[in-house]
């Protein structure tokens, strides 16, 4: 039996109260599942605005349907399909996804969702970039004043950066944690066995490649940090 992982999101904490727009897509989920006979294993709920890419809930979706070998399943697909955050960690996390309003949507759909939205997100980029030059070409003054002495001085400059991505690289570490123990009490014990191991789950890097004896040290650096 297929295992699955469910997401819902509302937009408002009324909503997210009152289950407004939460019981349509319980609904529409749970309807999808016992027509493919699929078990639903977790539950996640996200109380955001749709502007936003800040989705904890999500990211703990896709952790646990990566961990556990479940499939995603959302209830409505064009309520994410331009959040270009949500389609690139999608597909990063290697889950097996599917929209209870689209469920012939497939992980190729999903290349061709964050193609076309990352598109957009140029085209938006070109158009900001455009308005600006025409506006310097007016006599228009843009950017900060102060310069760099500004940036400095909030705490911005280049340590602060690399800071970020150390951070950043050490909190995708921690979503390997549990698989990674599970691996070891299965008698994986070298690095090439626990690589080995990985790809045989079907467990991708961070960077959506396979798993080598190098790309594992790395990870438990990362971890004992």
């Amino acid at each position: 039996m297929c295992r699955v992982v469910s997401y819902y999101r509302v937009s408002t904490e009324g909503q997210g109260r009152s289950g407004l727009g939460l019981e349509a897509q319980q609904q529409a989920v749970s309807d999808l599942c016992q027509q493919r006979g699929w078990d639903i294993i977790a539950e996640f709920t996200e109380v955001e605005s749709g502007k936003r890419d800040n989705r904890p809930q999500l990211l703990a979706a896709m952790k646990r349907a990566k961990v556990t070998g479940a499939r995603l399943v959302i209830a409505k697909l064009d309520r994410l399909s331009r959040n270009v955050a949500f389609l690139a960690a999608l597909q990063d996390s290697g889950a097996k996804f599917t929209a209870a309003d689209m469920p012939e949507a497939d992980e190729f759909t999903i290349h061709i969702l964050a193609a076309v939205a990352q598109r957009e997100r140029k085209l938006t980029s070109d158009r900001t970039k455009a308005a600006l030059a025409a506006a310097k070409a007016r006599g228009v003054k843009l950017g900060n004043p102060n310069g760099a002495a500004a940036i400095r001085r909030a705490g911005k400059g280049t340590a602060a950066a690399l800071e970020a991505v150390r951070a950043n690289a050490t909190e995708r570490a921690t979503d390997y944690a549990e698989t990674i123990a599970d691996v070891r009490a299965s008698g994986a014990g070298s690095l090439a066995a626990i690589a080995k191991e990985l790809n045989a789950r079907g467990i991708v890097t961070p960077r959506g490649g396979q798993w080598h004896p190098s790309s594992v040290r790395n990870l438990l650096q990362r971890l004992a940090a």
